[in-house]
């Protein structure tokens, strides 16, 4: 694990679990889906087989099932010590990490691996896309060249959300954001309703308050979780996803990166390598990847984009 995560002495506030060890607390829990369905829910440019779900994800989602249900309880026993009706609120993960890494694979994958287990069956997943502006309001503040920073994101908006879900509403609406256009859809809104799980998803779901700010979204979390890699491995993933991308959304006539469509291979790594350059690799340094200390437990990515070990939050 690189020296981010370490103190000054050389001790570190995590417990390191090789993938072996990791496996071996889940040695027998039967997958509640097939390949096919995993094909569903692996992003563009992941790679995640059945065996993987088997000795990373499913033990991640006993112990996440492990740490929402003793929240619950002892939410019931602090109600019943103060002699109040307790109000059964979600248990709310964050989910970060660099574009390109796997952390919507994550997401999703976790929401689907969790809603099989008795104590949180409803499970429910936003992802922070949502929460940009428009791109005619990053226009107008002069930072459309700069989404995906924290500044780019209503924060506000995105705080107020969660808060609502956290204190247990019947029915919260949220933004919606197309990756085809690249923009919030005017007209359109996700609902969660009252989940045993909320999972939200975003490259800054990790930042503490901004300047001037009193709370954070990820105040609200009872959990989070970092997927982290190299840096060069990552950036070799969006090279890759990029092209993939060139090769098919890019070519349809009303994405907002048609214009990449007709690019040649050599043409599309280097215009890849450029906005890695300019954008995303600048984002991640600055703001994303400070952030994984701060998370309850780092997923660690090899270079083949599988998990090599995990990191939980000791103290």
């Amino acid at each position: 694990m690189p020296d981010a995560v370490d103190q000054p002495n050389g001790s570190s506030p995590f417990l390191e679990l090789d993938r072996a060890a990791w496996a071996a607390l889940a040695p027998s829990w039967s997958l509640p889906f097939g390949i096919e369905e995993l094909a569903t829910i692996v992003a563009l440019g992941d790679r995640l087989d059945l065996t993987e779900v088997a000795e990373v994800y499913a033990p991640l989602s006993g112990l996440l099932n492990l740490y929402a249900t003793g929240e619950r309880a002892l939410r019931r026993s602090v109600a019943e010590y103060l002699q109040r009706n307790g109000l059964t609120t979600p248990f709310i993960i964050g989910i970060a990490g660099s574009v390109a890494v796997g952390k919507s694979t994550v997401a999703r994958l976790l929401r689907k691996l969790l809603s099989h287990w008795a104590g949180t069956p409803r499970v429910e997943l936003v992802t922070t896309d949502g929460f940009l502006y428009p791109n005619a309001e990053l226009v107008r503040r002069g930072i459309m060249s700069r989404k995906g920073f924290p500044e780019s994101y209503d924060q506000r908006a995105l705080l107020d959300f969660v808060t609502r879900v956290k204190s247990g509403e019947t029915e919260v609406r949220g933004p919606v954001y197309s990756h085809l256009h690249y923009d919030i859809l005017p007209n359109a809104s996700l609902v969660v309703n009252r989940p045993d799980v909320l999972i939200v998803e975003g490259l800054n779901v990790l930042q503490p308050p901004g300047e001037g700010a009193h709370q954070a979204v990820s105040d609200l979390f009872d959990f989070s979780i970092y997927v982290d890699a190299d840096t060069a491995d990552i950036e070799s993933w969006y090279v890759e996803r990029f092209l993939r991308l060139q090769r098919g959304a890019f070519a349809d006539p009303d994405s907002y990166f048609h214009r990449y469509a007709e690019l040649d291979e050599r043409a599309a790594i280097a215009t890849a390598r450029s906005i890695w350059a300019e954008i995303n690799g600048p984002n991640l340094e600055e703001n994303v990847l400070p952030t994984r200390e701060r998370a309850s437990l780092v997923l660690r990515k090899a270079v083949d984009h599988t998990v090599s070990s995990v990191l939980l939050r000791r103290v």
